[in-house]
C-alpha cells in the first residue's frame, strides 16, 4: 500500500513538471529570453516561477457581443506583459504586481469552474501569453472536473507559433490583436520591431487550430478568430494596410474587429501623436475602406465610447478562495 501511494505521489509530481518544462528555458513569445524562470529570473515580461500573477477573474460585458453575450464572458486578467506598448490603459497590472494575486494552476482551474457556476459564456484568458504552461495545466485540471465552456485566448498578437501550437485543443477561440503593420511604429509604441511578422505567423497558427467561426443558436462564438485593431491617432494609413492584409489572407474564415475607444493615458510620457484621442474622421477613413473592400464578418465601435470605460477594477475579485480571507 506504501509503495502504490508513493508510485501515485511520484506520478503527480512528474506530470505536474512535465507542464513546466517550457519555463526552464523560457522561449514562449517573440522575446525569446531563453531564463530559467523556475529558479525565479524574470524574463522580458517581469514573470517567474510556477504560479501565475491574477489581477481579476469576473464577468465581463465589454467585450464583442459574440463574446459577452447576455451573460458575460467569464474574463481573468493576468498580471505582466510581453509588450511595453506606450498608450497602455492596464499598466496597473501589465507592469506591476502590487494587485496581483499569485495562485497556482490547481487554485486557477477551480476559478474557471467558479466563473461557469456564475454563469459564463466562456473563459476569457487576458494576456495570457507569458502563462501558457499555467494554463495548459489548469484547463487540463478543470476540464477533468467538469469545465464546458470554449477557452478564450485574448492576447496582444506578439506570439510564437510554437506556444500556439502547444496549447493545441485546450483553447477554442483566439481573440488577438493586430496592432502594427509599420516597424518603425511598433519599434517606438510597444518595443517590438519585428511585431508584423511574428503576428502573422502566429495567426496562421491560430485561424488553423481553431477553424472556421462556429457560433450557437444564441450567437455566442464556440470556435473560431476574431481579430482586433486599435485605430491610432495619425496611423489611419497603417490601420487601412493591416485591415487590407487580414481580409485578403482570411476573408471570411476571421471576424475583424476594428476599435476606436483610444485614449491617451495619464502619468506616462506619449509620443506627440498620441497625446489625443482618436478624431472621428480618421475612423470613418478606415471603416469606408473595410466596407470597399467587402469585409462582412467584422464589428465596429460606435458613439462615446473614449469616453466610456472598459477598465474594471483590478481589486483581486474573484481570486481567492473565501476562506484564504480568513486569518
Amino acid at each position: 500500500m506504501r509503495a502504490s501511494i508513493f508510485t501515485l505521489w511520484y506520478n503527480i509530481v512528474m506530470e505536474r513538471k512535465a507542464y513546466f518544462t517550457k519555463l526552464k528555458q523560457c522561449r514562449l513569445c517573440p522575446r525569446l529570453c531563453g531564463v530559467d524562470r523556475l529558479s525565479g529570473r524574470q524574463g522580458f515580461c517581469g514573470t517567474a516561477g510556477e504560479d501565475a500573477e491574477i489581477a481579476r477573474a469576473a464577468l465581463h460585458m465589454w467585450e464583442e457581443p459574440c463574446i459577452s453575450g447576455t451573460r458575460g464572458s467569464g474574463t481573468v486578467f493576468f498580471n505582466h506583459c510581453n509588450l511595453k506598448c506606450v498608450y497602455c490603459q492596464n499598466q496597473a497590472i501589465s507592469r506591476s504586481s502590487t494587485r496581483g494575486i499569485r495562485v497556482s494552476p490547481e487554485r486557477l482551474s477551480e476559478i474557471f469552474l467558479e466563473l461557469q457556476v456564475q454563469g459564463a459564456h466562456n473563459i476569457n484568458l487576458v494576456t495570457p501569453t507569458h502563462y501558457a504552461c499555467q494554463i495548459a495545466l489548469a484547463v487540463d485540471l478543470s476540464r477533468k472536473s467538469g469545465l464546458g465552456l470554449p477557452v478564450i485566448y485574448n492576447c496582444g498578437g506578439y506570439e510564437e507559433a510554437d506556444t500556439i501550437n502547444f496549447l493545441g485543443d485546450r483553447v477554442q477561440i483566439y481573440l488577438t490583436d493586430f496592432k502594427y503593420w509599420d516597424r518603425l511604429l511598433s519599434r517606438e509604441y510597444s518595443q517590438a520591431p519585428n511585431y508584423r511578422a511574428r503576428a502573422i505567423k502566429a495567426l496562421d497558427v491560430m485561424v488553423q487550430c481553431a477553424g472556421d467561426p462556429i457560433l450557437d443558436k444564441d450567437g455566442i462564438l464556440q470556435r473560431g478568430v476574431i481579430v482586433r485593431h486599435l485605430v491610432l491617432p495619425g496611423a489611419w494609413e497603417d490601420s487601412i494596410k493591416i485591415i487590407g492584409f487580414l481580409h485578403k489572407r482570411y476573408g471570411e474564415r476571421i471576424y475583424i474587429s476594428v476599435m476606436n475607444q483610444y485614449t491617451p493615458p495619464t502619468g506616462c510620457i506619449l509620443p506627440d501623436k498620441l497625446r489625443q484621442p482618436l478624431c472621428h474622421e480618421e475612423y470613418e477613413r478606415v471603416l469606408q475602406y473595410a466596407e470597399e473592400i467587402g469585409v462582412e464578418n467584422g464589428f465596429m465601435q460606435y458613439g462615446g465610447t473614449v469616453s466610456e470605460s472598459f477598465i474594471p477594477d483590478f481589486d483581486g475579485h474573484g481570486v481567492l478562495k473565501r476562506n484564504d480571507f480568513m486569518v
